[in-house]
This record gives C-alpha cells, structure tokens and sequence, in this order.
C-alpha cells in the first residue's frame, strides 16, 4: 500500500515517453508567444514535479511546503528562461529561438529535481555495506545521487530537443511539407520525440547504475567511525539513486 501511494502513475518513469513527448512535442512547436510559452512551460514543470516526487531516493519524504516551493521555483525559472530568451534571440536567424524550450527544460532540471529532494540533502539516505544492511544516512550520497539524476534528465532531453529543432527548421526552409499545412507540426514533432525518446529515455537512466555507490572516504564521519566499530573493511557503500 505504501509503495503503490507512494509512485504516482503518470511520474512512473513507464509514463515518461508518452508524457514527455507530447508535452514538449507541443512546447516545441508553440514557443514564439509569451502565452504559449507560459502555458506549456507550466504544464511541463507541472509533469516534472510528479515525476521528480514519484522518483526520489528509496524512503524520502517531502513536505507539502517543499513540494509547492520546488514547483514555483522550477516554474518560475523555466517560463524566465525561456521568455528572456526569447525577447534576446528575436533578432537572430530561427533556427536559435527553437532551441530556447531546450535551454528552459535544462535550466529548470537544475532547479526543480534539487529542491524536491531538498530533504535528502539535509538528512541523507540511506547508505549500505557490502551485505545490503544500512549504516547510516549521507548527505554526500544524496548530494551524488541528485546530480547523477540531474545529468540523466538532460541527457534524456539532449537528443531530441537537440535534434528535431533542426530537422524541424529544414522542413520549414527547404522544404513546402507545411505550406498550407501548418497544423502538420505539432502532431509531426510530437511523432519524432516519441522515437527518440524511447530509446533516449532508457539509455539515459542507465548512464549511472540505479544502486550507485561511494567512496567510503567521501561519506561523513560518523559514518566511517561506526563502520570502524564494526570491523568493516569496506571501501565502497551503496545507495538508491533515483531517477
């Protein structure tokens, strides 16, 4: 009961190709307007903080308080990112505004996943010996843990955010696919996030083991003085990243 209340159905990570792809297929297409952006931005970092609370580290618990406060501050530098970019890239060729929603998403990874596992950096996790039995609870795993997951999610983002703006320019330049056709882009960019994600989504949670580990000399000392007390030798501890 616990672990079904605790993974929310549309964060599992099983939801985040067909979520992802159609929330920034569409935030891809509608980036020109400050409405539009603001619209999808929202609805974006909305989907990321159920994916981010649903995927936090083994046991962690967040306060409502802190959820709201990591949403407002994911929110409010994805939507100030990009519409700051987008007044700033105004005059440059078009091919530069369609890589702003890249810059928003990536931006608000590195706000947005900290502050909702915030309590993970005050407390720590839980770190486990060689025989799977928890020793303590680090705040420099929980400090690794968060940037592995950091790096994973904008890799995940890097290929078709990356990619498809250029794809998408060259139709649009090259080619007459969307003369008269405009309404093509959407469900067209939405089409090719959704193949690039399905492979781009597992790799990218794989570029670091889910039960990451550290160097016992990296953890706090209390920490390495309890596994002196208990005869240790071990080098290594592990810990549940996330995702």
């Amino acid at each position: 009961k616990q672990w079904y209340q605790r993974r929310v159905r549309a964060g599992r990570m099983s939801f985040q190709v067909p979520g992802n792809m159609t929330i920034t297929g569409f935030m891809m297409t509608y980036y020109r307007t400050t409405p539009a952006v603001l619209f999808w931005q929202w609805v974006n970092q909305s989907f990321n903080a159920v994916v981010n609370y649903t995927n936090r580290s083994g046991k962690s618990d967040i306060p409502e308080s802190l959820l709201l406060k990591s949403y407002l501050a994911a929110t409010t530098c994805a939507v100030g990112v990009a519409v700051g970019l987008n007044k700033a890239t105004v005059k440059l060729p078009p091919i530069v505004g369609r890589f702003v929603p890249f810059a928003a998403v990536a931006s608000a990874n590195c706000v947005n996943i900290p502050m909702m596992r915030q309590s993970e950096l005050l407390n720590g996790i839980d770190v486990l010996n060689e025989n799977g039995e928890v020793v303590g609870q680090s705040q420099a795993a929980a400090r690794s843990a968060i940037v592995q997951v950091v790096f994973s999610r904008i890799l995940m983002a890097t290929p078709g955010m990356g990619l498809i703006p250029v794809v998408m320019n060259t139709l649009e330049t090259k080619t007459k696919v969307f003369k008269g056709r405009a309404w093509l882009a959407a469900p067209l960019q939405v089409g090719l996030l959704g193949f690039v994600l399905t492979f781009a989504t597992p790799l990218a949670c794989a570029v670091f083991e889910q039960n990451s580990s550290i160097s016992v000399k990296n953890v706090e000392q209390s920490i390495r003085d309890k596994l002196a007390e208990s005869g240790s030798e071990a080098k290594f501890l592990t810990f549940n990243k996330g995702l």
